[in-house]
């Protein structure tokens, strides 16, 4: 009886989860390394303690990459394909990665048969919906849903693809500067290749319980690389914004970028795209 009651419970979380397929190299998948402009994986983040690198699947295809911190609970960074939007509304849904549980160790199930099936998926030691519940911070997406055609855009509705937002930032000039970006990669490339991440503070988490739960990063950042049918660059840029009320994106070259990285890091940042987008 108990073992039926496991296959359900595993059955049920099939139906519920996206899945994050767990990958030792992106180099290794080529319909996830596709992400990575002329497959060029960044080495910023590559050194992170506890680092996985995730190849984010929905409906059996990859709709982009994440390197994902699983000390600090949020992305280093994750990297997509623009699309325009084809209709479609926000996802009522936020997805959990069961995969990612088993990479931490804190994965289990609880069946309860006399009141149906139940499954608690994540322990107290994970990552949970509920941990930004009244916390005072957005789920801030990285890689936003409003660049995306639906199924990627359901995608993005994944806890390993968002990050504590101040609300003030996430609605205002990051959204902001999000449009913008909309409106650029509409006009001016055949495809933009683009890199979003955030930058872990110190020692300042979402508390729950006693227990540090989620990191709260100093800064959000992005970069773009904008290319013509021929995958020619044809402009680059990126931003930076200190995740407080300050409310205020900084626009920058992706070279400013990698220099404002390189504050955070005792490694090299590297090129972010293959030769920093330039043509």
């Amino acid at each position: 009886m108990m073992q039926t009651w496991e296959t359900l419970c595993a059955l049920v979380l099939f139906l519920v989860c996206v899945h994050a397929d767990v990958v030792e190299h992106f180099e290794d998948v080529p319909d996830c390394l596709k992400y990575f402009y002329k497959d060029k994986v960044p080495e910023w983040g590559a050194s992170t303690p506890g680092a996985a690198r995730l190849c984010q699947r929905f409906v059996n295809r990859y709709h982009f990459a994440t390197l994902y911190d699983t000390h600090h609970r949020i992305a280093v960074y994750s990297a997509y394909h623009f699309q325009p939007s084809n209709g479609g509304g926000r996802e009522s849904r936020w997805f959990v990665e069961p995969q990612v549980g088993w990479l931490v160790g804190c994965l289990h199930f609880a069946c309860a048969p006399a009141d149906g099936v139940t499954v608690d998926i994540f322990s107290i030691q994970c990552m949970s919906y509920e941990d930004y519940t009244h916390s005072g911070f957005d789920r801030g997406h990285l890689n936003p849903n409003g660049h995306h055609a639906v199924p990627s855009r359901n995608a993005t509705f994944t806890l390993t693809n968002v990050v504590p937002q101040n609300p003030k930032l996430n609605q205002n000039s990051w959204r902001i500067h999000e449009s913008q970006l909309t409106d650029l990669f509409r006009s001016k490339c055949s495809k933009a290749y683009v890199l979003v991440g955030a930058i872990p503070s110190v020692d300042n988490w979402i508390v729950k319980n006693n227990v540090k739960r989620v990191n709260i990063p100093d800064y959000l950042w992005n970069a773009y690389c904008c290319v013509d049918n021929n995958g020619r660059p044809l402009q680059s840029g990126a931003a930076a914004a200190r995740n407080t009320e300050d409310n205020w994106v900084e626009k920058l070259t992706v070279d400013e970028l990698g220099e404002f990285l390189q504050q955070f890091s005792n490694q090299p940042v590297g090129e972010l795209f293959y030769n920093n987008c330039r043509a």
